[in-house]
This record gives C-alpha cells, sequence and structure tokens, in this order.
C-alpha cells in the first residue's frame, strides 16, 4: 500500500516567512522635482529596503536628496539648463487657473521634464539594471526608457484625480492630453503608442474606494493601495501649547503663491472668537497679528501633529488629504488649482468633509465650516470610515508585496 503524505503546514504559508525569503531585486524610482510626488515612492522604497531589496532614484538631485535617507543612491537625470528653469516654471504656474494651468502644466513642465530626464534615466538604467523601474505619473522619461528595454514597469500614482475622469465632459481636452503623449512617445522611437499615466503591468493608486469611489470596473493590476505614509518629518513643536482644546491645522502645502496671504488671514479672523486652537504652517509674518490661539510655524511634524488634531484646513492636496483621513480627522478643502477641486469633490462626496472657496471665503463661512467638521458627527464617522478603509487597504507594505510580484 501507497504510503500517504501528511498535509503538514509549511513555513512559507506565513507571508512573513515569504518576504525574508523573496530574492533581492533591483528597483529604480523616477520621480519629478515636486515633494507631494517622492513622499509617498519613499515610503514604498524604505518598505523594500527593509525587506533586502536594492533601491535607487533618478531625477533632480537636489529636489529627491533631502526627502530620502542618508546614503541613497540617486541618478542625476534632468538637464541643467531645465533644472535652472523650475523656479521661474514654478512662478509662472501658480498664477494661472483652470485651464489655462493645465494646458501650461503639459506644455510648459510635464513633456518638457520628459525629455530633459530621457538621457539621465536611460543612463541610470543601463548603470543600475532594475528588475522593475517605477515611475510617477508625471515622468514621462521612465515609461518609455523601460519600454525600449523590455523591463517591467510599475505606474506610482500620487493622485486619485486621474481615476475620476475629471475631464470626461472636455473630450477635446481628454485628446490634446493624449496627443501630447502621443509625441513624446514617437519622438522617441516607440510607435505602439500607451497612455504613459497607467502602466499595463501594475498601477500603484495610493488611495481607495472609499475616497474614490466606485472602483470595481478597474483591472486587476490596479493596485488601490491606501496612502504610503513614511517617517515623520523632523522637526521641533511646542507640544506644551496644546492645551486640550480643540485644535486644527491650516496649511495650503509648498506652491501657494501670494494668494495664500489672504487665506491665512481670513481663516486668522474667522478663529479669532472660536473655543480652538488652530496651528498655520506658513511663513513668518504672513499673519502679522495673529490671535492667541492661533500658533504660525513655518513647518509642523505633520504627521506626529495629526494625531492631537480634531480637524484640518488644506488646499485638497493629495497627501495632506490622505495623511489626516488616515487619522480619522474630518476636513475643510479650500482648493486652488489642478487636481485638488477633484480631491475636494471626494472628500465631500465621502461625506468626509467640507469645501470652500479658496479665493472668496468670507470668515463667517470659514468660521461656519470648520465648526461643522469639528462637530461630533457625521463628518467624523465618515472620515472615521475612510481610516478604516485605508488600514485595510495596506499601504507601503501591499505596494511592496505587488512590486516584489511584479519582479
Amino acid at each position: 500500500m501507497k504510503a500517504r503524505r501528511l498535509a503538514v503546514p509549511s513555513l512559507l504559508d506565513d507571508p512573513g516567512i515569504r518576504r525574508a525569503t523573496t530574492p533581492e531585486r533591483r528597483f529604480l524610482f523616477a520621480v519629478p522635482p515636486l515633494a507631494g510626488h517622492i513622499n509617498p515612492a519613499a515610503a514604498v522604497a524604505a518598505e523594500l529596503g527593509r525587506r533586502g531589496h536594492t533601491v535607487a532614484w533618478t531625477g533632480h538631485r537636489p529636489s529627491i536628496e533631502p526627502l530620502l535617507r542618508s546614503g541613497s543612491r540617486v541618478f542625476s537625470a534632468m538637464e541643467d539648463d531645465f533644472g535652472r528653469r523650475l523656479p521661474a516654471i514654478w512662478n509662472d504656474w501658480l498664477g494661472l487657473r483652470r485651464l489655462a494651468a493645465l494646458r501650461f502644466l503639459w506644455e510648459e513642465f510635464v513633456v518638457p521634464l520628459g525629455h530633459a530626464m530621457m538621457p539621465g534615466v536611460e543612463k541610470a538604467i543601463d548603470r543600475f539594471r532594475p528588475d522593475v523601474v517605477v515611475s510617477d505619473q508625471l515622468v514621462l522619461a521612465a515609461p518609455v526608457a523601460a519600454r525600449r528595454r523590455e523591463i517591467p514597469w510599475a505606474t506610482s500614482a500620487t493622485t486619485s484625480s486621474e481615476f475620476t475622469r475629471p475631464l470626461a465632459d472636455m473630450p477635446k481636452v481628454e485628446a490634446w492630453i493624449r496627443d501630447r503623449m502621443a509625441g513624446f512617445q514617437l519622438d522617441h522611437g516607440i510607435e505602439d503608442l500607451l497612455d504613459l499615466r497607467f502602466s499595463d503591468h501594475l498601477v500603484l493608486v495610493f488611495s481607495t474606494g472609499a475616497l474614490i469611489g466606485d472602483i470595481s470596473f478597474f483591472p486587476d493590476h490596479f493596485a488601490f493601495v491606501g496612502p504610503a505614509l513614511g517617517r515623520c518629518a523632523p522637526g521641533a513643536f511646542p507640544w506644551e501649547w496644546l492645551d486640550g482644546r480643540p485644535a486644527a491645522l491650516v496649511s495650503l502645502g509648498t506652491l501657494n503663491g501670494p494668494s495664500g496671504e489672504r487665506f491665512f488671514r481670513v481663516a486668522a479672523d474667522a478663529v479669532r472668537d472660536l473655543d480652538v486652537q488652530a496651528i498655520f504652517v506658513a511663513p513668518p509674518g504672513v499673519v502679522a497679528d495673529p490671535p492667541p490661539n492661533v500658533l504660525v510655524r513655518a513647518q509642523v511634524p505633520q504627521l506626529k501633529l495629526l494625531e492631537r488634531l480634531s480637524a484640518v484646513v488644506c488646499h485638497g492636496g493629495h497627501n495632506t488629504v490622505c495623511e489626516s483621513l488616515s487619522q480619522g480627522v474630518p476636513l475643510v478643502v479650500a482648493p486652488i488649482r489642478d487636481d485638488q477641486s477633484v480631491i475636494a469633490r471626494q472628500v465631500e462626496a465621502a461625506g468626509a468633509g467640507v469645501s470652500v472657496r479658496f479665493s472668496r471665503v468670507r470668515p463667517d463661512e470659514f468660521r461656519t465650516a470648520l465648526a461643522t467638521v469639528l462637530a461630533d458627527g457625521p463628518h467624523r464617522a465618515a472620515a472615521g470610515r475612510v481610516r478604516e478603509s485605508f488600514a485595510a487597504a495596506g499601504g507601503a507594505a501591499e505596494a511592496a508585496d505587488r512590486l516584489e510580484k511584479l519582479a
């Protein structure tokens, strides 16, 4: 009689053991000179490094290195002339809105950035020899270089706006953007045209359906992993200033322009007589005479501070919105440009916050919006539901899992 084999569970059935025995792979991250696009990728790269993989970066070195761990390997990939023009590009872009800003973004930044990065990205791939290239949605050079070398590539989608077709009612604008990408690919010898914002191998989306909406129709290679939260940025903060009253953060991100000064002044007037504390992330002097319940700081340890907050007022930047909701903190969103109005609509549709007009908000409107989300009611409950969805999605660990499978 043939002996029967016992069904003994293998140690390899344990996910932690599987990760420990995964062969080392090499991952090259290609990012634009934008902190909000680098930070989520950095959290995923750190997770890959903890698992024993080798990670390198390519892009504008002065923008990348300050946001990475000391000793990170960075291949410079930007022509000097374009790098020198970046401050002027940002300054011009800050003065634009709506379709003018979108057109400028593609004509003066995304496509020229692709051409400026192309030689350096190709050199980085040839020197580093990655198993997988991870490309931010705004970096056109990396998908083209990876396709030319038949290397698998993944998209790092640091905003969820593209997954709701924000330009669906403007098909000519959608077609115009596709034409820009097609022209870039043809310029570099690719005739099998793809939408370079969405890899056909793997798309990492740092959000979930709880915020985006229905995601059931997306193919399996779209991975909605939730926010990839990294280490808290270092920085001193006077924690003793927080006295137990409800506290709110007011932040407009790193690129907001002179129009942000008016918004901060309105916010200061709005909270002056409220029984709350407000932390403004703003340059010194923006609020000349802040009331006693307002603290103005140029920088804050945002992730750690969120644990102590009851509300966040922001411009609708994807990272700030997701970091806030990952702590179950409801939002007041004042979108300024680009994808921020889309993110604001997502927040409202999820029930996790309300919107105000950035350029025309009055103190009474601001005060009403903040009081609404501070109340222990539907907005806080909705923010809690989004937090649970984010936690279940896996974040940086799930993104690393998917990249390991691609490699």
